[in-house]
């Protein structure tokens, strides 16, 4: 397969290479926005918001210094420190109020030439070239298990991601307005394969992100993400300060035109589940961009397209469980170390996941505006009557378009809901999803009287699952899927379709692919167990928001077996 035909095949038509050739003018305005924001807001409280600043970023800089920290970071805070205790807190000083501007204006330009990354257009073409022949040599190398076939074309890496759904329309949109990718987010590599795959297999342009600051800890990792365009997170900072310079940064790009990708989860699913539950931080901010593009004549629109992505494995499961079920279960459970996931171990994921022929889809949800309603490939809104609406109305108040937050945070929530619809209607589900829930559910009914903790405190040598009876409850589970997917609420691999005993082999490989203890094998007696229930625990949610296990007859499946005796 080759890469699909770029919508603007000269990379600097593309928003974010415009947006970063003004990178001096964007700085500027959004330290005059951020700083006219906190002014008006805070008033006269302006030295007690920089020495809340100054107090969160004394702790940080004792607690948690980075290599990446800038080496002047005591210097600068220090001076910050000084001057406000000189002038900024003293009410009766004629300056105090002059002091305490300039210091807010100082720590927003700080934050801001930090925040605000850079695109450069050499070292994208050099990823992007890098990355095909990276990931094709390993593909390639690990499928056959022979370094000789280092250097073969057989495999490409473009096979292994499958993009499926509305993608046609997401290639006009972009196109007409500036669109906001909203993708569930379940690893670290989500943004690096997100951006492949728009870049390789659908043809837009690059989406700006937020990417950690950890990321640039490390010389190779700091040197890329610097040059494409991602602006820095750095999540140990939490005074309004820098929230507020963090979250107008991203208002201005999409005011600028830039297509964004948001998680709106906030964070990777700890537990494995879809996410139902959204932030609504960045959100807001598309619907604050699109108020303002109305305000200044710009008309254009911002759409949001859903991504929903489907791994069969992933590859910080083990982690994630663990905090979930630490948080969730509270004493019930030690907090484990965190584990590290540095090159030696992206090379071992990926040597596994994709040399055993496992495949990443990433499901393109249907585009709507800010509000909520689906639009066409011509960028109109429609409700949910099917009649065509002027986003513009929803934001004007006496004949003006007026900000109103009350408003716009009822929209932004509106926005949300749909969003989490859309996540569930536009799943797709692999053949490691059905059969890790299936199995999981047949676990827990066997032991009806233990609870969730009870049952992963289990010893998994104890229990073999039994093949015929979760041959019974896949079947079961997925004529409930077929059903939903004939209704539009979920959608379907090819291998769901198989025959019953290659779909449930196909499962228990796919799930098993890279985690030491799987999740679901066959042990030397092929008999079909466990060797680490929480993982199980792990895959089986990203189907538990259904409702399918009440679809089971689990009495029909658990009825005891006849025992041939002739009734007298």
């Amino acid at each position: 397969m080759q890469p699909t035909p770029h919508v603007f095949p000269d990379i600097k038509d593309w928003p974010i290479h415009r947006m970063h050739q003004e990178r001096r003018k964007f700085v500027e305005e959004l330290e005059q926005f951020t700083y006219d924001q906190l002014v008006e807001e805070y008033g006269d409280e302006l030295g007690d918001l920089v020495a809340k600043a100054l107090y969160t970023e004394r702790i940080r800089m004792k607690e948690e210094p980075w290599r990446i920290d800038p080496p002047d970071e005591r210097g600068f805070w220090g001076r910050i420190g000084k001057k406000l205790a000189q002038e900024g807190l003293d009410d009766d000083a004629p300056q105090s109020e002059t002091t305490n501007r300039k210091l807010l204006r100082s720590v927003i330009d700080r934050y801001s030439e930090e925040i605000v990354g850079t695109f450069r257009e050499s070292t994208f073409l050099f990823a992007r070239r890098f990355l095909t022949w990276f990931f094709n040599r390993l593909l390639n190398t690990a499928a056959e298990r022979n370094f000789r076939q280092l250097f073969s074309s057989r495999y490409r890496m473009l096979d292994r991601l499958k993009v499926v759904g509305h993608v046609d329309l997401l290639r006009e949109l972009v196109q007409r307005g500036t669109v906001v990718l909203v993708p569930t987010h379940s690893s670290n590599l989500d943004s690096l394969l997100i951006s492949y795959a728009l870049d390789q297999k659908v043809g837009v342009p690059m989406f700006i992100y937020g990417a950690g600051l950890n990321l640039y800890n490390t010389g190779y990792t700091a040197y890329f993400m610097n040059r494409l365009g991602p602006y820095r997170v750095d999540r140990r900072k939490k005074n309004p300060i820098y929230l507020a310079t963090l979250k107008n940064n991203s208002q201005l790009a999409l005011e600028y035109g830039t297509h964004s990708i948001f998680y709106p989860g906030g964070t990777r699913s700890r537990s494995g589940t879809l996410e139902d539950k959204l932030k609504m931080g960045l959100l807001g901010t598309a619907v604050s961009a699109q108020r303002a593009n109305f305000e200044r004549q710009r008309g254009r629109k911002i759409f949001i397209v859903p991504l929903i992505l489907s791994y069969h494995v992933v590859l910080e499961a083990k982690q994630l469980i663990e905090q979930h079920l630490q948080r969730t279960g509270q004493e019930q459970y030690l907090k484990t170390g965190r584990e590290s996931y540095g090159l030696r171990k992206l090379l071992k994921f990926a040597w596994k996941f994709f040399g055993k022929g496992s495949e990443i889809t990433m499901s393109v949800g249907k585009p709507m505006d800010v509000l909520g309603n689906f639009v066409d490939g011509s960028g109109l809104s429609y409700d949910r009557h099917g009649r065509a609406v002027d986003v513009r109305d929803y934001f004007v108040t006496d004949g003006a378009v007026t900000a109103n937050l009350q408003r716009e945070r009822e929209y932004t929530r509106i926005l949300a809901d749909r969003i989490v619809d859309r996540y569930f209607k536009e799943n797709v589900v692999l053949s490691s999803h059905l059969v890790a829930y299936s199995a999981f559910n047949l676990l827990r009914r066997s032991y009806p009287n233990l609870d969730l903790y009870g049952l992963l405190r289990l010893p998994p040598d104890d229990f073999v699952f039994d093949w015929e009876k979760l041959k019974q409850v896949v079947a079961a589970i997925r004529a409930a899927l077929y059903e939903r997917e004939a209704r539009g609420h979920i959608k379907l691999s090819e291998q769901i379709r198989w025959d019953l005993d290659n779909l449930l082999r196909d499962g228990v490989h796919q799930v098993g692919v890279f985690h030491l203890k799987k999740p679901l094998s066959f042990n030397r007696q092929g008999e079909l167990v466990s060797e680490d229930f929480k993982m199980l625990f792990f895959y089986h949610n990203r189907l538990e928001h259904y409702g399918l296990a009440r679809t089971v007859d689990w009495q029909h499946i658990f009825r005891p077996a006849l025992t041939g005796v002739p009734k007298t």
